[in-house]
């Protein structure tokens, strides 16, 4: 995620974290208030409540009007819809760390269950045995077609259980069966 939005997620969520804020949207969500009705209905001081209205305003999610001396504020109906629909989607939120090293994770994974070239252990999680068959996809190429055999001795070399890292390769679409052949298939596009 670029800075800029990053950083408008991030005080938008700032604005949200404090109890009497998220009270006054709900007071403004049912009708418009006054500095001093927010005040009353809070029990807080007045200058607390400009304050707290302040930041809400920052990030345009109350607006004020004035009427005669005294001036009314309301919740900002198009601000939430906004942020709901453009900011709180799966693939914002996604974005907001893209930034981060995904593969450091894999590698910690590869690092702990591996010894040298050899696996130590097939990982119970499917998160992690995932990681550890992908590594182990990359160990042949993309495109070559192999016997069973062929697949069975060059498993036997990481882990002595080599059938059941083969179904497992199958089972997670990294390994595929074509004619009595098998053939990789790219490991990023496995999954399950």
């Amino acid at each position: 995620m670029k800075t800029e939005q990053f950083q408008i997620v991030l005080r938008f969520f700032k604005a949200l974290a404090d109890e009497s804020r998220l009270k006054i949207l709900s007071f403004l969500a049912n009708q418009e208030c006054s500095v001093e009705e927010l005040a009353v209905l809070l029990q807080l001081k007045e200058p607390t409540v400009s304050h707290h209205l302040a930041k809400l305003r920052e990030v345009n999610l109350v607006t004020m009007r004035p009427e005669g001396n005294t001036h009314l504020y309301q919740l900002e109906n198009g601000t939430l819809e906004s942020v709901s629909k453009e900011i709180l989607t799966p693939g914002k939120i996604a974005s907001w760390v893209e930034d981060i090293d995904t593969e450091a994770w894999e590698i910690k994974i590869i690092q702990t269950y591996t010894e040298g070239e050899r696996l130590k252990e097939i990982p119970s999680s499917r998160k992690k045995r995932l990681v550890i068959l992908r590594w182990l996809a990359n160990k042949f190429e993309v495109g070559v077609q192999y016997s069973e055999s062929t697949i069975d001795e060059i498993l036997k070399r990481y882990h002595p259980d080599f059938a059941n890292l083969r179904r497992e390769l199958i089972s997670y679409n990294l390994l595929q069966k074509k004619d009595g052949l098998y053939y990789v298939v790219d490991s990023r596009k496995g999954n399950n």
